[in-house]
């Protein structure tokens, strides 16, 4: 999912040391060494956790994480995190895929991809993290979906996740429309950066928009909501950012991911329990990163259109991948597996908090 424009590079890097908290109990495991060391090897809460996320209000779990420096407090005294800051969810998956990093937050086509070229291979998702935050927006004299028709709309990223929404949503309506522009609505891929001067001076005249640029448009640049997208998905949930891991990462350090789920759900309580601020340390880490700071209102808009929750919402991943097939941007994989989801019932259950499912996809 693409993000807020980061200054020139593609990532930023940065170390945290994790501060004192109490040490998961270590548990027997096969270590990366050979087979004769590893019969005495043991894993333990300590190490680098090498961490990816974007500079993006729906990264809010992470921005706090480190802003509040929730992760320090929560995390065993012995665990390090260095993070990377990505612009869009290919560049973290290639960096998953080199060993650049461990964790990352992301979103659910860049993950769905990541599975699909590694055969099922190099990644598991292990949380969910935000729902929500994405929709139609249209100039006002768009009224009715025919009016639509002729018109163009802007979408973050060809093949991103408000694209494939926005393709196969537009298919349901009964417009045809293509990789290039074509058809009955020209889906015109911008960057979220640019999405508000195209839409300003008429280059597009509709927009799919993921938050903050969502409530931006509306708030800021006289766009209307024509389609909050909780309305098509059961219960009005969906995936929109979750937590993956290195199957490496998973199998060799698994007290390692626990701890990490540990400071993870602590972000979340935090945002729970102090809303206002956690939009506050979200906006600070936000300016920290890319030097431009969201408006107020808009923040607060942006927070008030998502949810954040460890439930990966994983019926809405597999909708998210029949959506990405169906409208020719995905060959057809089987996402059964992609979900280890035991480690983080592991820590909600030592919490006395609800079990979460991954359902068919287990």
């Amino acid at each position: 999912m693409s993000a807020i424009p980061l200054p020139p590079k593609n990532v930023k890097r940065r170390s945290v040391i994790a501060a004192a908290g109490a040490v998961l109990a270590a548990a027997p495991v096969l270590a990366a060494c050979g087979e004769d060391d590893a019969a005495g090897a043991e894993d333990t809460a300590s190490g680098t956790i090498r961490l990816g996320y974007f500079g993006n209000v729906t990264h809010a779990p992470a921005l706090v994480g480190l802003q509040a420096e929730v992760f320090k407090q929560t995390l065993p005294a012995e665990v390090t995190i260095e993070e990377t800051v990505f612009n869009a969810g290919p560049s973290a998956i290639e960096a998953l895929f080199n060993g650049a990093i461990d964790i990352s937050y992301i979103g659910p086509n860049p993950a769905i991809n990541g599975w699909a070229q590694s055969g099922g291979q190099a990644l598991h998702i292990i949380a969910g993290s935000t729902s929500g935050g994405a929709g139609l927006v249209v100039k006002p004299e768009i009224a009715t979906v025919e009016d639509l028709r002729g018109k163009a709309l802007a979408t973050p990223q060809l093949g991103n996740t408000q694209d494939v929404a926005a393709r196969y949503w537009l298919k349901e309506q009964g417009f045809a429309t293509d990789e290039n522009g074509g058809g009955d609505v020209a889906v015109t891929p911008i960057e979220n950066s640019e999405v508000a001067a195209a839409f300003d001076d008429g280059t597009v005249q509709a927009a799919w928009a993921v938050e903050p640029r969502y409530s931006d448009l509306l708030l800021k640049h006289g766009a209307v909501e024509f389609l909050n997208e909780r309305e098509l998905w059961d219960g009005g949930e969906f995936v929109t950012t979750h937590v993956i891991v290195s199957k490496k990462f998973l199998d060799e350090k698994p007290a390692l991911v626990k701890a990490f789920l540990e400071g993870h759900l602590a972000a979340l309580d935090y945002i729970a329990a102090n809303p206002e601020e956690a939009q506050t340390v979200s906006n600070d880490r936000i300016e920290s990163l890319t030097d431009k700071r969201l408006d107020d209102a808009v923040i607060a808009a942006a927070f008030a259109n998502l949810s954040f929750t460890a439930d990966p919402i994983a019926a809405s991943l597999d909708g998210s991948k029949e959506h990405a097939v169906e409208v020719g941007l995905l060959e057809d994989v089987d996402l059964k597996g992609i979900y280890k989801l035991d480690p983080l019932n592991e820590v909600l259950s030592a919490r006395g908090d609800a079990e979460v499912s991954a359902g068919d996809l287990a």
